[in-house]
């Protein structure tokens, strides 16, 4: 196996002088050195072919001895070494100082095609910032990330990605939902794979601590190797820099409302400064249209992260980013122009956005109302976001009367529509037909043009918990069903239909089907 190693972050980074691996604060350093722990026995489950190719890595090398023994973390690459990152963060609004990676352990970055990759093992043991943790993770959580993300990256989102999932052959004890009833689970790793996992969180660790000069030193690395193309660092480089890492997080959330995907953690350590989805705990696919749903646990009395509230917890990461880069610009009124700016543009992303989804193609002020009206209404009774509108592309604008019909499956109790919904869904669809007449388009062409953003396809939670289930019990076909399903999220996939389908009714309450706790 031939890797182009080109390692940069902890080559022209500052590093932690301390080479104990113990939980310690960290200072004046932008990672430590660590090494991942050995696993007994560990197995490959799953591979993906795509991040293969992309890191010049051949299927049969995948199936080797030494593919195996790199990324279970039994074997240093020659010439590497791992590390672990240094940065803090804002959690659920409260600063909680220096976080760092607990639980991630970088390898090396390959260089490929132009591209280059940092490629980082998840739950491959402790680090100087696992805290009280150990640094491990669990089959069911991996099995979700390493789904997600590359579901995620077929549905068009930004989004970190994932090489391999091994299996361990260690057991992990978990309490799965803070209840006081750990048990042991099987341990398992994840190959993330990303140009970079740099957070908000790295930059604020540095300002918080009035560490100017390492804040510099990061900010003007960040730019040299990610955003060259804004210039040579300096104060309206700088600028420059906050305003893309802006309009990068408003296009990954503004993907994130569209596939109805709720991040469920949106930390500022969970934040990535190049606009990726980063970290799949707790998230999920909204089953019925609530913009108050949040799958996580720990977030369901304030539901603080819900998916209604997105949009201003991105803004909300975005301003605690200013304040941390503010040591390096010196200028507020022009840091809040930016932020400003982005309460204008996301109003009008999301419009277009919604207008896509609908089929719209011809702006129109009324739009806007059209939208509100349709969101309302869904918020009526418990209604699947996916389904609603993948069969909304088969709306034929001369029959609205058959609007209600097409949708029906989308409904987890159609029996159960009282009259006042469905003459409010009458009349929109009313309103949505007449919309429809100002379009040049024919009903086949709009469809063919909703079907490309609206998927027939996500990964809900109970899908992941089915192959969770499954693997638990030594059988990993499912995941790798899932894992060829969710690469084409758009196409019909006539022998798939049974994942065109509701949540079933034994999920609604499932631990893993509905909500999930921040160890998920």
């Amino acid at each position: 196996m031939k890797l182009n190693i080109k390692d940069k972050f902890n080559l022209e980074l500052p590093a932690d002088t301390h080479l104990e691996n113990s939980r310690r604060q960290v200072f004046n350093a932008c990672f430590s050195y660590v090494t991942p722990k050995k696993t007994t026995r560990p197995e490959l489950i799953h591979v993906a072919p795509e991040m293969l190719e992309n890191l010049g890595i051949s299927k049969e090398d995948s199936t080797s001895n030494l593919f195996l023994k790199v990324f279970s973390g039994n074997e240093i690459w020659p010439n590497t070494r791992p590390y672990a990152m240094c940065y803090g963060g804002h959690q659920f609004g409260n600063w909680a100082g220096q976080l760092g990676d607990g639980r991630a352990i970088n390898l090396f970055e390959v260089a490929h095609e132009a591209k280059s990759w940092m490629l980082q093992l998840k739950g491959a043991g402790e680090t100087p910032y696992s805290r009280s943790a150990d640094g491990l993770a669990v089959l069911r959580s991996s099995i979700r990330e390493y789904l997600c993300s590359e579901a995620m990256y077929h549905l068009g989102v930004p989004t970190t990605r994932a090489l391999s999932l091994v299996l361990s052959g260690d057991r992990v004890l978990r309490d799965v939902m803070y209840d006081g009833n750990p048990t042991y689970e099987k341990g398992a790793i994840v190959c993330r794979v990303a140009p970079s996992f740099l957070r908000f969180g790295n930059y604020q660790i540095f300002a918080a601590r009035q560490d100017v000069e390492n804040l510099r030193t990061l900010v003007d690395y960040t730019i040299k190797h990610h955003f060259s193309h804004l210039g040579i660092p300096n104060k309206e480089t700088y600028l420059k820099f906050f305003n893309e890492v802006t309009q990068r997080t408003l296009g990954m959330i503004i993907h994130w409302q569209r596939v109805g995907f709720v991040h469920g953690v949106m930390n500022t350590d969970n934040m990535s400064v190049l606009g990726l989805t980063i970290d799949y705990g707790p998230y999920g696919w909204l089953e019925g249209f609530d913009f108050g749903w949040t799958p996580n646990t720990t977030d369901s009395q304030y539901k603080r992260y819900r998916y209604g509230n997105q949009p201003n917890i991105g803004l909300w990461n975005l301003l605690q980013l200013a304040n941390a880069l503010y040591p390096l610009i010196e200028d507020a009124p022009a840091l809040e122009a930016i932020l400003n700016q982005y309460k204008v543009d996301f109003e009008d992303a999301s419009l277009k956005m919604m207008r896509e989804k609908l089929g719209l193609q011809v702006e129109r002020t009324k739009d806007k109302l059209l939208v509100q009206d349709l969101e309302d209404i869904l918020c009526l009774t418990e209604t699947d976001m996916t389904i609603f509108f993948r069969c909304l592309g088969r709306f034929k604008k001369c029959n609205p009367h058959e609007g209600l019909p097409l949708i029906e499956e989308a409904f987890y109790t159609p029996k159960e529509l009282s009259h006042e919904v469905k003459t409010r869904w009458s009349a929109w669809f009313e309103a949505y037909a007449n919309r429809l007449l100002e379009e040049s388009v024919s009903d086949e062409a709009r469809a063919k043009g909703m079907n490309k953003v609206n998927p027939k396809y996500v990964l809900r939670n109970y899908m992941a918990q089915l192959a969770i289930d499954e693997a638990d019990k030594g059988n990993y076909a499912l995941i790798d069903e899932l894992f060829q399903l969710l690469k084409y999220p758009y196409d019909e996939q006539y022998k798939q239909e049974k994942w065109f389908a509701k949540r079933p009714e034994w999920a609604r309450h499932k631990v893993g089907c509905s909500m999930l706790s921040c160890s998920s």
